[in-house]
């Protein structure tokens, strides 16, 4: 007979169009097919086997820093816990995994019952992390946390990549504004989380209203090239765009011959226009020709901005120029050439049928992790740089192994107590404290962490 679960046939059942809404934070939308298949398939054998609720450990991390970064930043976490929350099978993804025979019955019922019930600590987003720092560590039974692999690796590796070119970027633009604008650069939804990962990593703004919406991030824009080839002529643009926005606006005085549109603009918005945008060219010459021409004209107060596919190493060589604020797109949104961090999950610890701890770990060539239950502290020298990540085997996050209580700042924090996530790391709030929390880490790393050529971490990882 056709498995129907009294369950299944019960619960709510949802008919958004999932292309719509799967990944757009929908709380009424379920995230539990955002996984792999094995995932399931893994829970179904060891329910049969009845290993499924051993108590078990798994971490996830990063065996080396993608990229050869000096450091890496940790972005996607509350994220991840809004969507542990959101973990759920109902009719939809039941009906869906019956049919296609993925689960045997048994499984679907244990599955439309699930709730995540486990600990979750890590480190909090905004943090930087470096090779083997355990950034989530999943404390439930092996058919709970397993279940969540797919899901937190999907979301921490993509974020975590973007934070961490952001993070680069702003450093380099020392200072100086930057403006994420990459939407068009990737797919639709990922645009909204790579807004908001950058912005954690330093920058102030985004072009994604959608990200302006969903996460309190400041959005900006004026108008592309498309809107002065509207017109008739490139004062008539700039005449509109100022009508509607007023002389502070930002005019795009590339489209044609850019000396002809500074002069263009100053005329039609006076000496009070806001800012001017260049978007090709040779920008350290360019630049510095649009500074004298608008000091010449009396626009003394007119801003420069930057766009033209700029990347970290771009924004560094005209961070000294009179650029006043950067338009970052393509590169922040793929991680600038490292779009993914290369995060793995694993179990590292189980309790035996006697309940009794035994740690495992992957032997495999250039593939090892270590296994053991880990705590994390961060080692400082008298002023105040970070010079060492010590990692623990012991009792695992919120124990204390022999040693630890004098080795610096502990770093793992909880995130989910016994199944409940912790509101301080989720929602507008939490981005605000991850924001404030990066610009504090980076402080701390010793200045090797802020070079741009490929090279070790900044700081070792050492096991204890």
């Amino acid at each position: 007979m056709p498995h129907e679960s009294v369950t299944l046939m019960n619960r709510r059942n949802h008919c958004h169009d999932p292309q719509l809404t799967h990944y757009a934070g929908d709380v009424n939308v379920s995230t539990a097919l955002l996984t792999d298949h094995y995932e399931l398939t893994m829970v179904d054998a060891a329910l049969h086997a009845g290993t499924a609720h051993r108590q078990s450990v798994f971490e996830l991390f990063a065996r080396r820093l993608s990229g050869a970064r000096r450091y890496g930043v940790v972005a996607g976490t509350g994220r991840l816990l809004e969507a542990i929350e959101r973990f759920r099978f109902e009719d939809a993804e039941l009906e869906f995994l019956r049919a296609g025979r993925v689960v045997t019955d048994t499984t679907l019922d244990w599955l439309a019952n699930y709730r995540f019930s486990g600990n979750v600590w890590g480190y909090p987003e905004g943090e930087v992390f470096f090779p083997g720092s355990p950034l989530i560590t999943v404390e439930a039974s092996f058919a709970e946390g397993v279940l969540l692999e797919t899901l937190a690796l999907s979301i921490l590796n993509a974020d975590s990549a973007v934070a961490t070119a952001a993070s680069r970027m702003s450093h380099a633009a020392n200072g100086k504004p930057l403006a994420e604008m990459g939407s068009r650069r990737t797919g639709e939804y990922s645009a909204v989380a790579a807004a908001r990962a950058a912005y954690i990593a330093g920058f102030s703004a985004t072009s994604n209203l959608e990200a302006g919406r969903s996460h309190g991030i400041p959005t900006m824009g004026t108008a592309a090239h498309s809107f002065t080839l509207l017109h008739d002529s490139e004062r008539e643009a700039f005449e509109a765009q100022v009508a509607a926005l007023g002389a502070d606006t930002t005019l795009l005085v590339d489209t044609y011959d850019i000396e002809q549109g500074v002069r263009t603009a100053v005329e039609v918005a006076g000496t009070g226009l806001g800012a001017v945008r260049i978007d090709s060219g040779d920008l350290p010459i360019v630049v510095a020709r649009v500074r004298a021409l608008l000091d010449e004209l009396g626009a003394t107060q007119t801003r420069i901005t930057v766009t033209n596919d700029l990347d970290e190493y771009t924004v560094a060589a005209l961070a000294a120029s009179p650029v006043d604020s950067f338009g970052v797109g393509t590169s922040v949104v793929v991680g600038s050439g490292t779009p993914t961090m290369g995060m793995v999950y694993k179990l590292v610890a189980h309790e035996d049928d006697s309940g009794n701890w035994v740690s495992v770990a992957k032997k495999s060539a250039d593939k090892a992790s270590v296994g053991g239950r880990k705590s994390v502290r961060r080692r400082y020298n008298a002023r105040g740089v970070a010079n060492a990540e010590l990692i623990f085997l012991g009792d695992g996050p919120g124990g204390m192994a022999e040693g630890e209580e004098t080795a610096g700042r502990e770093v793992l924090v909880p995130l989910v107590i016994d199944g409940e996530v912790q509101s301080e790391h989720t929602g507008a709030s939490g981005i605000a404290a991850a924001r404030d929390r990066h610009q504090l880490r980076v402080k701390e790393l010793p200045p090797v962490a802020m070079s741009l050529t490929r090279g070790d971490p900044a700081i070792p990882t050492e096991y204890r």
